[in-house]
């Protein structure tokens, strides 16, 4: 298997892992307030990714790479945590995973700004598309609606793109599970004292689908779905093996048609069928 397809693999897999993130933030958050939510979800896997680090005794990353793990953390450990989970106290976790669809796009440009391959103008064209084609399904969602976590949302997705972007540079020079162990590592200062503060009184009335949802978003979302994503951004391309993002939001859909009981619609269908073409498109012409 040569770099390029092992790197759609790896992030095929990620996007499937980060497809239960939203249904289950929806569900955390119901028994969690969402500021906790965010330090517990970034505390638990840091000492995980330290012990791991430790015992496999990597390097410790160097000054010039503070930065960019910084930016790396407030994107994927801080911004879309806490911003989507704020969204999911406004919106329902379908009408939340639609703005997913532009994450792709965002992705890419946030990859090109920052020195990544420059792809041709035809795989500019297959990514607009596919943003559009999924734009287009939450114009048309019946989804309950509001501007305040539509906003939200729509930094939740902006900061993440940074987030992946910035990641899957550092992933060239540490490795994906390193990159994402290190920015938790960075962020533990903050999270594990805001985790403590925030926490609730008591756990007796938090349900057994809240600490499930918890343990999902901690475990796979905030650390083993990066160990994938990012290893295959960077075997990939972050530009695009990105587009795969165009997937995510219809298998987070039909997750929240099993878990939530949301119904899938004809136009969730189409719309899946068209991103799926704009991906293959933009595979196509990625080189």
């Amino acid at each position: 298997m040569n770099k390029i397809s092992a790197g759609w693999i790896n992030g095929f897999i990620g996007v499937v892992i980060f497809a239960g993130s939203l249904p289950a933030t929806r569900v955390a958050v119901m028994d969690f307030n969402p500021v906790f939510l965010t330090a517990v979800r970034a505390t638990i896997p840091a000492f995980i990714g330290a012990i791991v680090l430790i015992a496999l005794k990597q390097r410790i990353p160097t000054k010039q790479h503070l930065a960019s793990l910084i930016v790396t953390a407030l994107g994927v450990v801080v911004g879309f945590p806490l911003l989507s989970a704020l969204a999911l106290q406004h919106i329902t976790s379908a009408h939340a995973i639609v703005f997913l669809g532009i994450l792709p796009l965002l992705t890419a440009i946030f990859a090109v700004l920052r020195g990544d391959r420059r792809p041709p103008m035809v795989f500019w064209v297959f990514a607009l598309l596919g943003s559009a084609c999924v734009a287009s399904f939450a114009a048309l969602s019946k989804g309950h609606s509001s501007l305040l976590g539509g906003i939200f949302m729509l930094g939740a997705v902006v900061t993440c793109a940074l987030g992946y972007a910035e990641g899957a540079r550092l992933t060239k020079v540490f490795g994906g599970w390193q990159v994402i162990s290190w920015a938790l590592i960075i962020s533990l200062p903050i999270m594990l004292p805001l985790a403590l503060y925030t926490r609730p009184d008591g756990v007796a009335n938090v349900t057994l689908s809240g600490w499930i949802g918890l343990a999902y978003i901690s475990l796979f979302s905030m650390f083993i779905g990066f160990i994938f994503w990012y290893r295959g951004l960077a075997q990939g391309g972050i530009a695009a093996v990105g587009q795969l993002q165009l997937l995510q939001p219809f298998m987070g859909l039909m997750l929240a048609s099993i878990l939530l009981h949301e119904t899938v619609s004809v136009s969730m269908i189409v719309s899946t069928i068209g991103a799926i073409i704009c991906v293959a498109g933009a595979k196509r012409y990625a080189a």
